[in-house]
């Protein structure tokens, strides 16, 4: 008879990496052209959930242009109605992800 001892691994769930809810404005953009608002309620140093005010879709390559970041490249991954996920081309910097969280959170103590 065998015998062996296991420890059970640790579930991180289907995330990379922590996400945290906020609420930002900013801009979608097509090579320059069409910039159109959303907010971005949801976000990780991969990507973001965004509600958004016409449809995305799904494989498109957008530029969200979030406060202090800049133009971000982004392809989405999923859309449905007034919601839409994407994918950053290139993982957001810590300190960037961090200055956006903070940003939320200060926009949420002054309202």
């Amino acid at each position: 008879m065998l015998a062996a001892e296991f420890e059970p691994a640790e579930s991180t769930g289907r995330r990379r990496s922590p996400r945290a809810p906020v609420s930002l404005d900013a801009r979608i953009g097509r090579g320059g052209l069409d910039r159109a608002l959303c907010r971005v309620v949801d976000l990780s140093i991969h990507g973001a959930r965004l509600e958004i005010y016409s449809p995305l879709r799904v494989g498109s390559m957008i530029w969200l242009t979030m406060p202090q970041t800049g133009p971000v490249a982004a392809t989405i991954v999923w859309s449905d109605d007034f919601v839409a996920g994407c994918q950053f081309t290139t993982t957001l910097e810590p300190a960037a992800y961090e200055a956006l969280v903070d940003l939320d959170q200060s926009l949420r103590k002054a309202d």
